[in-house]
């Protein structure tokens, strides 16, 4: 994978969320959103993944992208990489499972 890529921690991304810099993105699908999901973020399945519907990442902030377990913000990584995006690109390592794991605070559409 590029240079552009890195794997960041869940602590990291907490850090990033309490100090307002960072844009993320849930590639799972909107089933899997719903159940439960990272205040915030923004959804695009990565079956429907279209870099061009990536949410603005303004200057000064990161972007995270997230799946259920790495494996498919990987191929969205990819994908962003050949449509020509040229800012960093943050992998939550361990997705969903590893923020759970930690305890990293969630929302549902049922709560």
């Amino acid at each position: 994978m590029s240079e552009q890529v890195r794997m960041i921690d869940v602590g990291t991304a907490l850090d990033w969320i309490h100090n307002d810099e960072v844009v993320i993105v849930d590639v799972r699908e909107a089933d899997e959103y719903a159940a439960v999901h990272i205040a915030g973020s923004h959804l695009l399945p990565l079956s429907e993944f279209d870099a061009a519907r990536m949410p603005d990442v303004p200057a000064g902030k990161k972007l995270l992208l997230h799946c259920r377990s790495a494996n498919r913000c990987g191929m969205a990584a990819a994908l962003l990489l050949q449509s020509g995006y040229s800012g960093e690109i943050n992998r939550l390592s361990g997705g969903i499972l590893a923020w759970l794991q930690a305890g990293a605070p969630t929302v549902s559409e049922t709560d």
